[in-house]
């Protein structure tokens, strides 16, 4: 814990990465929510690591020997996110050749990441609200009840209060998920990152791409912080792999 402390003090945290007061503080958060199975809640925009805390949370738990499983919600159709969660039986639908499982089977003991749960569809927002109350489930076209130890993180990039208002998401499940919530800041908010996440980028694209990059001209440095950054995190990773790789010195 002090060597945790000690590193959170130099800007390093499980995966993130941060001083500023906004990280320090989501550090700590996360620090606390960690240890214990509560589910967790996370807000922030697109490219704001969303990801990156739910696996931090998991790496610093009990459960960090067990799977980690992420699916994102608005990535799936509707019809076939239910089989992703929960697995289906043989012969369940046309294609089912073989029993499959699902996603709260292969994270059993270990964390769930649901990232944009605010598109899945509220029918099926109710079978998640069921699982987290006991831990029971059946797969798409089964009809034996199955137990899962699976502890949940889910995120959105639209606030789930305003999620809720606009009928999108259960207040019930967002009672019942909303043990820990934690809002990740834009990176516009917190610019004076901008120089330690730059140059952890750097040094980890030279690595991946073979090349002898390691520092960043200041007037290239000022030109990043000016920056408004609308993509976030995401976007500046992507801004520094591309710029390392057409470097010429």
């Amino acid at each position: 814990k002090h060597l945790r402390h000690q590193l959170r003090q130099l800007g390093s945290f499980a995966r993130l990465n941060g001083t500023t007061p906004a990280m320090q503080e989501l550090f700590r958060q996360v620090e606390v929510a960690a240890p214990s199975n509560a589910s967790v809640l996370i807000s922030g925009a697109s490219g704001t690591g969303k990801e990156l805390v739910a696996r931090s949370i998991h790496d610093l738990s009990p459960r960090r020997h067990a799977p980690f499983i992420p699916i994102n919600c608005s990535a799936i159709p509707a019809t076939l996110l239910e089989s992703e969660l929960f697995g289906y039986e043989r012969g369940a639908f046309t294609g089912a050749i073989k029993t499959k499982e699902g996603c709260f089977e292969l994270a059993n003991n270990g964390t769930l990441f649901l990232d944009e749960i605010a598109t899945m569809a509220l029918d099926l927002q109710t079978k998640l609200l069921r699982i987290l109350e006991n831990g029971r489930f059946r797969r798409v076209g089964g009809k034996e009840e199955l137990q899962a130890d699976v502890r949940l993180i889910a995120a959105s990039n639209v606030k789930f209060e305003d999620a809720i208002r606009d009928g999108l998401f259960r207040e019930d499940l967002y009672y019942r998920l909303n043990v820990f919530q934690l809002s990740l800041p834009l990176l516009r908010d917190r610019r004076g990152d901008i120089p330690l996440l730059a140059q952890h980028f750097v040094d980890e694209m030279a690595r991946k791409n073979q090349k002898q990059v390691n520092s960043i001209h200041p007037d290239a440095m000022a030109c990043l912080k000016n920056y408004s950054w609308p993509g976030n995190v995401r976007e500046l990773k992507n801004t520094i792999e591309r710029a390392v790789i057409v470097a010429r010195e």
